[in-house]
């Protein structure tokens, strides 16, 4: 731990931590404050206790995903995608968009010029997928992997590019110029294409639903549309994400996050949705003037919340997790309740983002009740 506090301490809060050499973001997270790092840590170890913990600095950015084939020296990119949530979830559990929907063109060309040049250093000679992450306008590299991803059958479908049958011939030796493939980043059409992830929380009891570093989806599927709100609402539906235009949203924030749980939570009010919350997240929102209800918490005694989402009485859960993330806490009985019983459950305020915008620009008739 001398070593943990002294790493923290030159790198700076909010970091990630991790054991090294694992898969899927095992036992990898977030850490804001120094009070939470000895919990973390011992996470970690425990996971995995003959490995080093490794540390680095966490930047709360946009996450962006390009996958693109290269034989060494041309490179081809057929799609950029943008992650809806921010860096910090798993990509395999972030919603991707394409094309971007927030990117510029300078931005656009820069991660082109990057992906051109990484693929051809390293020599990679077939597919390579690359995860980028722009924080305050610069660009930083948080993995290249030499392999196919799981957003290749995504590109594949949307952008009608052979893309395993081309990298394929490229591995076996084929010139580039004999299978015709082009150069640089293949032109976006009149489309938008959304992946979002499926889980499986409500079949595997015990499992933490909240979103991190560590990968919790078992599939994925995709919607695609001539807006993206609209391919965004047919992803969700998809993902099997019930839709409901009027009821309850019970709101329990992180410290961190009640600045930016506000605008959502009054989006939800706007749209008629009563709001109830916990006595912290209930005084907060009060004094920026929200008309909020105040639930006790579980471990005050009352059994409100989790009877509120049994007999369906709360449409949606907006739920920020400390690391806390203990099963007996408050926090996870009310998010395991939730995806028990078919409650969308938000533990990442992108996720509920992306739902009210759902909500606000679908007609009524659309969405079944």
């Amino acid at each position: 731990m001398e070593q943990v506090e002294r790493v923290a301490q030159e790198i700076g809060f909010p970091l990630v931590v991790r054991p090294s050499y694992v898969l899927g973001g095992r036992a990898m997270d977030i850490v804001y404050e120094a009070k939470e790092l000895e919990a973390v840590v011992k996470r970690a170890l425990s996971a995995s206790s003959d490995q080093e913990i490794w540390m680095d600095q966490y930047l709360l950015g946009t996450e962006v995903e390009v996958d693109a084939i290269s034989d060494g020296e041309n490179v081809f990119i057929p799609g950029i995608m943008e992650h809806l949530e921010r860096a910090g979830v798993h990509s395999g559990d972030s919603i991707a968009v394409y094309p971007p929907q927030t990117l510029d063109f300078d931005m656009q060309e820069r991660i082109i010029a990057l992906t051109e040049s990484l693929a051809r250093s390293l020599k990679i000679k077939g597919l390579l997928n690359i995860q980028y992450v722009i924080y305050h306008k610069e660009l930083y590299v948080i993995e290249v992997n030499p392999r196919s991803s799981r957003t290749v059958p995504f590109l594949s479908k949307v952008t009608g590019v052979p893309i395993i049958d081309w990298a394929t011939q490229v591995i076996l030796g084929r010139k580039w110029d004999e299978i015709k493939i082009p150069h640089g980043l293949w032109p976006t059409g009149d489309r938008v294409a959304v992946k979002a992830p499926v889980f499986s929380f409500s079949k595997l009891q015990r499992v933490e639903p909240s979103l991190g570093p560590e990968m919790k989806s078992t599939g994925e599927v995709m919607g695609m549309d001539k807006t993206y709100e609209k391919a965004l609402y047919k992803a969700l539906l998809g993902a099997g994400m019930s839709f409901t235009t009027y009821g309850s949203v019970f709101v329990t924030l992180a410290d961190r996050d009640k600045a930016e749980g506000l605008v959502l939570a009054r989006r939800f009010a706007e749209l008629g949705f009563r709001i109830l919350a916990t006595e912290g997240t209930t005084r907060y929102l009060k004094n920026e003037g929200l008309r909020v209800e105040q639930i006790a918490k579980l471990h005050d005694g009352s059994n409100e919340i989790i009877d509120g989402i049994r007999k369906q009485k709360i449409q949606y859960v907006l739920n920020t997790t400390t690391h806390g993330r203990v099963q007996a806490s408050d926090g996870f009985a009310i998010r395991r309740a939730a995806v028990e019983h078919g409650i969308p459950c938000f533990t990442s305020l992108d996720t509920a983002a992306a739902l009210l915008l759902v909500l606000e620009n679908i007609s009524p008739g659309l969405v079944p009740l």
